[in-house]
């Protein structure tokens, strides 16, 4: 039984996939968001029914997509890319900056979803750079030239980035360059 993300959920199919999975079905989840953001806040997300499934049931989910490394290598592949020249682009620290950094990949969290800036600064991780939205790279993005191996963004750690306010994600600091892979 595969769970995914979807703004429908309904109580006959979770009915349905609680009985398929109590009968021996397997239980493969798309990702452990619990939450989505909409436009009047957040919404219940791929996690939390597979949370609520895996409370029925006693089975947990495999997790298919982000955070899983699995994942992360299929789609460098599949683009034909190298972690030293892609970044992840998400809104959450907890899937798509962590799929990230342990794909070896810089991150970007965009503050237009669900992860505000206070929260990530909670994680015992950070993001390469944080910005307020996607749009904020198009520019940066187009005015750079291919990059090589070293390229943009250096690694830091995060003692740098405490160090230096502009090293956290001021619209001023480097950008990235490349190819992107961005989080649904």
């Amino acid at each position: 039984m595969v769970l995914g993300e979807t703004r429908t959920y309904s109580l006959e199919a979770i009915t349905r996939a609680i009985r398929l999975i109590t009968a021996g079905a397997r239980f493969i989840a798309t990702n452990p968001d619990p939450t989505g953001p909409s436009p009047d806040g957040p919404q219940p997300a791929t996690g939390a029914v597979a949370a609520l499934i895996s409370k029925a049931t006693g089975v947990r989910p495999y997790f298919v997509g982000k955070p899983n490394p699995l994942m992360m290598r299929e789609a460098l592949r599949a683009i034909d890319a190298h972690s030293e020249s892609t970044v992840m682009i998400g809104d959450r620290m907890d899937t798509d900056i962590v799929a990230g950094m342990e794909a070896g990949l810089q991150t970007i969290l965009v503050l237009s979803g669900i992860t505000t800036r206070q929260e990530a600064e909670r994680f015992p991780f950070l993001p390469s750079r944080i910005v307020d939205s996607v749009a904020d790279l198009v520019d940066k993005i187009s005015e750079q030239p291919a990059p090589g191996p070293a390229a943009w963004p250096p690694r830091r750690r995060r003692a740098a980035r405490d160090a230096d306010p502009d090293l956290a994600g001021s619209p001023t600091s480097a950008a990235p360059q490349a190819r992107a892979a961005a989080a649904p």
